[in-house]
């Protein structure tokens, strides 16, 4: 009896194990970003985490989850994932780059022993690379594969979403070949899935699935407003290869969460059309 039992079991319950995928809402903007649409106040949060019921997963801060571990006791209920990093990359308020620099600093907010103690399945860690302080790269490798082996440890699971720390500048950095890079990195870091942003095609995206060994989910990025590009989204992503995807925005910002995530696991699991999907609810 060890470890690897106990992230068989919790990684069991993010992948459902009949169809190897997942669909995880990403509840956790907060942390980073302040009060997200959606989710900014105590109503808004209990209302949107009474329709997240058929979530294969949920990530949540280590501050929110005293407001809503009820939602996570019981049989059947979504796994616990829990954002493990705070990041100032890419904020709207106070952003990083004043002083020249802006590559953005990282910072862990719990030790994996406090995790499992918590009973949560799965930790999500950034992985920033391609600054041109070569240090601040180095010191990402580090940390993150410090937490790979302390969830190894402990029998938790480890998401990996890896970024390039010059994602705001355009160009490459979102290129196939980019996310090709820090997916595999990722991957033979340690990472038991890795969470990747799309690059905007089945064809673009597929290489980066091929060359990935771990289980990818896609992010969801902007949106909410429109369910129907929210599945397509989700279908293509599951054409190209990927397990399944963490849309935050794209469910708890949708006028019915619920019925969005139903579309979800029915474009995820069952491969329903998106448009027969959407038809559905």
């Amino acid at each position: 009896m060890d470890s690897r039992t106990g992230k068989k079991i919790r990684l069991g319950r993010v992948l459902d194990p009949r169809t190897g995928r997942a669909v995880v809402v990403a509840a956790s903007h907060g942390v980073m970003s302040g009060p997200p649409a959606g989710l900014a106040t105590r109503a808004e949060i209990d209302a949107v985490f009474g329709q997240l019921d058929a979530a294969d997963g949920v990530m949540v801060t280590p501050g929110m989850l005293p407001l809503v571990e009820d939602f996570f006791v019981g049989r059947g209920r979504p796994a616990l994932v829990l954002h493990l990093d705070w990041k100032n990359h890419g904020r709207k308020i106070y952003t990083p780059g004043a002083d020249g620099r802006g590559e953005g600093v990282l910072a862990q907010l719990a030790s994996l022993e406090e995790v499992a103690a918590a009973g949560v399945d799965a930790v999500m860690t950034y992985l920033y690379i391609g600054q041109r302080d070569t240090a601040l790269e180095r010191a990402e490798i580090e940390r993150n594969a410090r937490i790979v082996r302390d969830a190894a440890r402990v029998g938790v699971a480890v998401i990996i979403e890896p970024r390039s720390a010059l994602e705001p500048e355009g160009g490459a950095a979102l290129s196939t070949d980019v996310l090709s890079l820090y997916c595999r990195i990722s991957a033979d870091i340690g990472a038991d899935l890795v969470k990747v942003v799309w690059n905007g095609s089945v064809e673009a995206f597929s290489p980066v699935a091929q060359t990935c060994f771990a289980p990818i989910l896609v992010a969801g990025g902007p949106g909410g407003e429109d369910p129907a590009s929210t599945l397509r989204l989700a279908a293509d992503s599951v054409a190209a290869g990927a397990a399944g995807v963490m849309f935050g925005r794209r469910v708890f910002r949708a006028e019915h969460p619920a019925e969005v995530l139903a579309g979800l696991r029915a474009v995820t699991h069952d491969g329903v059309p998106p448009e027969r999907a959407l038809a559905r609810h």
